[in-house]
């Protein structure tokens, strides 16, 4: 995500140990995010609270209707099913960024999320370093990666991944004026959608009240622009405008989304 930062986070946010095994380590994490550590039997105060087990960390939404936990899952559940039945390089995100033949390009995920796309492309191969702006975002994350990494069947995978705490705009900028450089760009903003849409999956309900839309996402594209050696690109909903009103070059269309591609130079093996 690499929407603006919710300064009033600590207001409808609180850090939550499900049980005594995980105090410790739910006090360390409520410190370095600057939010409240609380009682399970306060929980319902908030509009979400960050419950720290032993199975990990989720974020969880409040209220009588609220979804279900979200949290970072490499190992099991749909991850899991994409990364074994997904189709492999023949996956439009695959073809978007370039592979093919011995084509593997390392890739700077600038939008990362909860990972799901970074994930895909280290399982091709790819090495993908990620960045993400909110901490807690940036707190699930991480929790997802090192409990991944101690799963024989995708610790490899994840050794691909390379996590960044950064604002991406302002990361990419000062990298590139220090000529460092990536072969892809991925980026993948969040979309404003109205009630009728995304809002009503779980995901999305939870992290808008933490990361809101990216109202700077047009300004994602310069900066990956400058930053990208071989291509820059964009995953949009399938009928979204194109970011910063740029045309791409090429597109990959699906039955939801699309993928906008910016070359600049042909990727070599």
């Amino acid at each position: 995500m690499s929407g603006p930062d919710n300064t009033s986070e600590s207001t409808l946010i609180a850090v939550v140990a499900m049980d005594d095994s995980v105090t410790d380590q739910a006090a360390l994490l409520a410190g370095r995010l600057e939010l409240p550590l609380q009682p399970v039997s306060q929980a319902q105060c908030y509009a979400l609270v960050i419950e720290v087990s032993e199975d990990g960390i989720r974020l969880q939404p409040c209220g009588k209707k609220a979804p279900g936990p979200t949290y970072v899952d490499f190992i099991s559940g749909a991850v899991a099913h994409r990364r074994q039945y997904g189709g492999g390089k023949g996956q439009m995100i695959a073809k978007a960024i370039g592979m093919k033949g011995g084509i593997k390009p390392s890739v700077l995920d600038a939008t990362a999320g909860l990972g799901k796309d970074a994930f895909v492309l280290a399982s091709l191969g790819c090495e993908m370093t990620l960045l993400e702006r909110s901490p807690i975002v940036h707190a699930l994350l991480q929790d997802g990666l090192e409990r991944a990494a101690q799963v024989e069947e995708v610790s490899d995978i994840v050794q691909r991944m390379t996590l960044v705490q950064a604002n991406s705009i302002e990361w990419m900028l000062q990298q590139a004026e220090r000529g460092e450089r990536y072969p892809v760009v991925y980026l993948d903003p969040m979309f404003p959608h109205n009630d009728k849409s995304a809002l009503v999956k779980k995901e999305m309900r939870a992290f808008r009240p933490v990361v809101g839309d990216d109202l700077d996402a047009d300004q994602l594209l310069d900066a990956a622009l400058s930053i990208a050696e071989n291509r820059v690109v964009v995953k949009r909903p399938r009928k979204a405008p194109f970011l910063a009103e740029r045309k791409p070059s090429l597109q990959f269309e699906g039955k939801s989304s699309r993928y906008d591609v910016y070359p600049l130079k042909k990727l070599e093996a």
